[in-house]
């Protein structure tokens, strides 16, 4: 269930009579719980609270006597079973009272019962919807959405035809003067609930003349008040609003008695509460249909989007208001500067990014009118924010959620009768535009800004007027213009022809920039656009500053001139998403020719560096190169052997023991493989591995003559390698093997992982190509393989296979920077590595994925792999590492030292910063 049905279902649930019984059930039932779950407990649950139903990992709920609801719900919490099933919520209900406590947030609930649907939001992670203090406080965004939705879905089914691509921007265009309307009304724009008593009243169900009566109350709000003529006089009573959405009245759709019912109960919510910048996110799902299914559950937080815009420059005007502190003339300068402030964001969406930037410019403003008692009317335009979004009704909710911005803004900030004497007729509204983002003209849509001059004006107020000089009048003020935005996430692979050709638009290099994320286009067209803005702050996935992301990315970007100032360590950018447990993400922050303080942030610190790099840690702006070669003199690492075979020469354990047993001289042709699945899951499977001698042993006998036949058949018939391999089809294409022992590194590794499981084994193995293997290796090649330290390069360099840790060996292993061991360094390695392996074998036959999964690793083996952390990073800084961010800082150093000395043997040389004069725009 989705968002919006959820609160539908608790709304009604708190409607109907109340029944004890059944309400733990029906309950669960509303937020998705199926019947079958519903059947098992009803049959009995864990509870030992009497009247309780307890469901594991979810809610601990109990229905008590008349005035037992805080005594019951202390029971419930205190209860044992609550703790010991992980149980996300207590609830306690007599029917009339309803308490409650979020475990994890300790965050308790206590309300009348029926008015628990006004609460839905607080138990929506029992649904596995994340949510925010937001939509826990304040439900009227997801009540909007929904009742909007049946709105839409109604219109669409009454009037087909407005479905059409050729309609549905005049539909969009439609809801949105709706959702003005319902602001309206309930703000005072329009008095005494206007807009919805008109409808009552002049419309009838029967008639089917809603149409004619919305079309001639557009008709009137589109018309000046002083050149109206012919309108009836119910909508004659209707203010001049105009402001371009209503500029032209338009047509209407008809309006089935049902349409008419949908109408009328969106024009009862309490639309004055609505916040924009979730609202309008949530609104997005509306008009489209494949995201329908999600609605209510589209959001950004608002947490996430300052994580951008305030180092992006909010930071730095709070520093010049801290600065300025009762200045008079400085706080005045500043508001001249914060009035030439413009946000542009390219791929904005319903524009939450910039609702909020206008929002905390609007808060800074009014600490500065504050202080000065200067006339509190806005100097910031709704005109200076700009957007480019692909779909139409998006577009429109942008624009229209700037204006309730900007009025609610005004409301709080100023007061109730000046909004509601500034807000008709409306003005000029944001700047956004209905496109491809990565197919337009950036300059032509935010176009290098003219310095504006400050015309005179008594920024005073009525009677606070101070001298020219003071007040600015004629003083040339810089526009500054910042890009920001949450651009899609869309792999190489998965982007359909449109966007691969708006992919082959913004690099026009085809082939190098084919696996690109396509997030990355548009962190290439900011950096272009700094020629004419000032810092530019892109939300992206972190695959575009790990693996082969940044030899190919990062020299464009560096060749253009820009510089890291600020960057975010990796973090989950979790949306209000039923069980998605978010992107990993990170902040990137552009700017030319920066010389001021550049900052990392994590979670809960800041810190300020000399220099962020690609991989966005301090650092050079040195890129790490595929080698084929090592540069730390450590063995040599393969990929496993490849067949070409169509399967042919592999057999599964039971059909190779059943040969084995009937066929004796097939015993040693008989060998078990190994690649990453079978490693870590523990799957035995086999191949036949024959020699160069033994070709006709191999297709002359039973077993095995129709195999060769097969694969001569697969390879004649494949690709360019396989047909190569047509004279040997007895073997894999390579028959690599080791004399001793040989280490197997996994291709492929759960993220959640700690350690990387590296396997170790004897000759008899044959590794495949689905893993890495270092043949005859030492067990020093083990230990530092198995560190975390190894990890955290690999994670950084190598990359990710959707969130999977991916390893290749000409990035991970060839690069990995260590220096030159002593002897009893190498010894000490050796045993942290004996010591691992033992643990290991204790717990035989325990498959690798459990002894690595972190939450039920050995204690034996993992206190093994910390002391192999202690021996081998007291090798790199004399002591353990404080954190990930410490380790890479120093491996990156290291690598620094060791390229220098050992250019790399494939692939270009590290990329240096070469800073490019910045063309100058238009003043």
């Amino acid at each position: 269930m989705n968002a919006v049905e959820i609160e539908e279902a608790v709304s009604q649930l708190a409607a109907e009579p109340f029944d004890g019984a059944e309400f733990p059930f029906a309950f669960l039932r509303a937020f998705g719980n199926k019947e079958v779950t519903i059947k098992r407990l009803r049959g009995g649950s864990a509870s030992d609270v009497p009247g309780g139903v307890l469901q594991r990992n979810n809610v601990h709920l109990a229905v008590c006597a008349p005035g037992m609801v805080g005594a019951t719900l202390d029971a419930l919490r205190a209860s044992p079973k609550t703790a010991a099933n992980r149980v996300k919520f207590a609830l306690a209900t007599d029917g009339a009272e309803v308490q409650a406590h979020d475990m994890a947030a300790d965050d308790p609930l206590s309300c009348p019962f029926v008015e628990l649907g006004a609460h839905f939001g607080f138990f929506l992670p029992l649904a596995g919807i994340s949510t925010v203090r937001q939509i826990k406080d304040n439900p009227i965004d997801v009540k909007a959405t929904g009742r909007l939705n049946k709105l839409y879905v109604e219109l669409l089914r009454d009037n087909p035809d407005w479905a059409s691509e050729a309609k549905r921007p005049e539909l969009n265009r439609f809801m949105a003067r709706l959702i003005f309307c319902f602001f309206a009304e309930d703000t005072g724009i329009f008095l005494n609930a206007l807009f919805s008593k008109t409808i009552e009243q002049m419309s009838e169900a029967a008639a089917g003349n809603t149409h004619t009566v919305l079309a001639e109350l557009f008709r009137a709000m589109a018309t000046p008040v002083a050149t109206r003529a012919g309108l009836r006089p119910w909508a004659d009573a209707f203010p001049f609003v105009n402001g371009g959405l209503f500029s032209d009245a338009g047509e209407v759709p008809r309006f089935s008695r049902m349409a008419r019912t949908y109408l009328l109960r969106a024009a009862e919510l309490s639309w004055q509460q609505i916040n924009p910048d979730i609202f309008g996110s949530m609104i997005q799902a509306v008009a489209d249909d494949d995201e329908r299914g999600a609605l209510g559950m589209h959001y950004t937080s608002v947490p996430n989007i300052l994580k951008v815009l305030n180092p992006l420059f909010l930071d730095e005007l709070r520093a010049s208001l801290e600065a300025a502190g009762d200045s008079t003339r400085k706080l005045r300068a500043l508001r001249r500067r914060i009035g030439a402030v413009r946000v542009f964001d390219p791929a904005c969406g319903s524009g939450n990014f910039l609702v909020i930037a206008y929002i905390r410019l609007r808060e800074i403003e009014h600490e500065i009118v504050r202080r000065t008692g200067d006339d509190p009317t806005s100097v910031i335009p709704l005109t200076n924010f700009y957007g480019i979004e692909i779909k139409g009704f998006p577009a429109e909710i942008a624009r229209l959620a700037l204006l309730i911005a900007e009025f609610q803004c005004d409301a709080r900030l100023i007061s109730q009768q000046a909004a509601r004497s500034m807000v008709l007729p409306l003005h000029r509204t944001g700047q956004i535009h209905i496109g491809n983002a990565l197919q337009m003209d950036w300059v032509a849509i935010c176009p290098p800004a003219m310095r504006m001059v400050v015309e005179e004006h008594d920024l005073g107020g009525p009677t606070g007027h101070f001298a020219l000089e003071d007040n600015g009048a004629g003083e040339v003020v810089e526009p500054e213009t910042y890009i920001c935005g949450n651009p899609p996430y869309i792999g190489g692979k998965k982007q359909n022809l449109v966007q691969k050709q708006d992919m082959k638009c913004v690099f026009k290099n085809g082939e190098q920039s084919k696996n690109l994320d396509y997030v990355t286009a548009f962190i290439i067209k900011a950096c272009r656009h700094l020629d004419y803005a000032k810092r530019s702050a892109i939300v992206s996935t972190n695959s575009v500053c790990q693996g082969t992301h940044v030899p190919t990315l990062w020299p464009m970007i560096l060749e253009l001139g820009c510089e890291v100032v600020f960057a975010y360590e990796p973090f989950k950018w979790a949306n209000n998403a039923q069980r998605n447990a978010g992107v990993t993400c990170t902040i990137i922050g552009f700017e030319r020719a920066y010389a001021g303080e550049k900052y990392i942030f994590s979670s809960n610190t800041k810190r300020v560096v000399r220099n962020i790099s690609p991989y966005l840690v301090e650092g050079t702006n040195d890129i790490v190169e595929p080698r084929s070669h090592n540069l730390n003199n450590l063995s040599r690492m393969i990929t496993g052997n490849a067949p070409y075979d169509g399967g042919h020469l592999f057999i599964e354990a039971a059909e190779a023991s059943d040969i084995k047993r009937r066929y004796p001289e097939l015993h040693a042709n008989i060998r078990r493989v190994c690649g990453t699945s079978e490693l870590v899951d523990g799957v035995s499977r086999y191949c036949f591995w024959f020699s160069d001698k033994e070709k006709e042993f191999a297709a002359g006998h039973p077993v095995t003559s129709s195999r060769i036949s097969s694969v001569i058949d697969y390879r004649k018939s494949g690709g360019e390698v396989a047909v190569t391999l047509t004279a040997k089809p007895h073997q894999f294409r390579f028959s690599n093997q080791c004399c001793e022992h040989q280490i197997l590194i996994p291709q492929v590794s759960s993220e959640r992982r700690e350690y990387l499981p590296i396997g170790f084994l004897s000759k008899d193995f044959i590794i495949t190509h689905l893993a890495h293997a270092i043949y005859d290796g030492t067990l020093v090649d083990f230990s530092v393989l198995s560190s975390k330290l190894h990890l955290v390069w690999i994670s950084t360099i190598c990359g990710k296979l959707e969130t999977r840790l991916r390893y290749a060996s000409n990035l991970g292993w060839n690069t990995f920077p260590i220096c030159k061991l002593t002897e009893e360094q190498k010894s000490d390695l050796t045993r942290c590595a004996e010591a691992i392996l033992i643990a290991r074998e204790a717990h035989f036959p325990t498959s690798m994925a459990d002894l690595y999964d972190p939450e039920r690793m050995p204690d034996d083996l993992r206190l093994a792999h910390e002391q192999n952390d202690e021996i081998l990073e007291r090798i790199y800084i004399g002591r353990r590492f404080r954190n990930d961010t410490e380790r890479l800082e120093k491996l990156f150093q290291l690598y620094t030292k060791m390229a220098a000395v050992a250019p790399a043997k494939t692939g270009q040389a590290a990329a240096k910063l070469k800073p490019r004069r910045a063309r100058v725009g238009a003043v």
